[in-house]
C-alpha cells in the first residue's frame, strides 16, 4: 500500500508497482508524461505521431519493468527519456528507408490546422513562425549541439541528466551547450530574426 500522506518516490512506486499494486505504474507514467511527450512532439512536430510513439514508449517500458530487465538506479526519468530517444530515431530511419521525410514529419509543421483554434489565428500564425524559425535555426547546429538543445529545452532535462543520456561528462554537455547557444545568437544577429511576439 502506497503512503498518499507524500509524493511517493519514483522507487517506491516500482517497487509497489511490482509487488502487485498497479496503480503505482499509472502514477509514475501521469508524474512524466508531460516531460515525455512534449520531447516527442518538439521532435517529431505531429501531433498523432508524437501520440503514437509517446505510447509505444510506455509500452516498451512497462514491458521491460514486466520482464524483469529495469535495473532501478534512481534515474527513471532519464531511463524512459532515452526510450522516447530511441523511438523517435527509430521512426525517422523506417521513414527514411521508405520514403522522403515530409516537413511535418522533420519538425517544421508551420501550419497545424487543429492549432489555429487556440488564441487569434494572427497570434498563432506569429508563434507558429517564431518555433518555424527556431527550429531551422537549431536544424543547421552540428548533431550533437541539437541533441543537447533538444533535451534541455524541449525535454527538460538536467545537464546531469543530459549527459547521462548521451554518455558523455557534465562538462561536455554544458560545452556543447554553450557553444549551441553562440552559434544561435549569431545566426539570429546575423540573419536579423525577431523570436518574440
Amino acid at each position: 500500500m502506497i503512503n498518499t500522506s507524500f509524493a511517493p518516490s519514483d522507487q517506491q512506486l516500482l517497487s509497489a508497482y511490482v509487488a502487485g499494486n498497479k496503480e503505482a505504474i499509472s502514477q509514475l507514467i501521469e508524474r512524466h508524461s508531460s516531460r515525455v511527450y512534449d520531447y516527442i512532439r518538439m521532435m517529431v512536430g505531429d501531433r498523432e505521431l508524437a501520440d503514437d510513439i509517446f505510447q509505444e514508449t510506455f509500452i516498451k517500458a512497462v514491458r521491460v519493468i514486466d520482464e524483469g530487465r529495469y535495473k532501478d538506479s534512481g534515474k527513471f526519468l532519464s531511463w524512459v527519456m532515452r526510450i522516447a530517444h530511441n523511438q523517435v530515431i527509430d521512426h525517422f530511419r523506417a521513414a527514411k528507408s521508405s520514403k522522403c521525410i515530409g516537413e511535418s514529419e522533420a519538425g517544421f509543421d508551420i501550419i497545424g490546422t487543429q492549432r489555429l483554434t487556440e488564441g487569434s489565428v494572427e497570434e498563432r500564425l506569429v508563434g507558429e513562425q517564431i518555433e518555424a524559425d527556431l527550429r531551422a535555426l537549431v536544424a543547421t547546429l552540428p548533431e550533437e549541439q541539437q541533441e543537447v538543445i533538444r533535451l534541455r529545452y524541449y525535454g527538460g532535462l538536467s545537464f546531469k541528466e543530459i549527459a547521462e543520456q548521451t554518455e558523455v561528462s557534465i562538462n561536455t554537455a554544458l560545452g556543447r551547450m554553450r557553444y549551441a547557444l553562440i552559434n544561435l545568437r549569431r545566426m539570429i544577429k546575423e540573419r536579423n530574426i525577431i523570436l518574440e511576439m
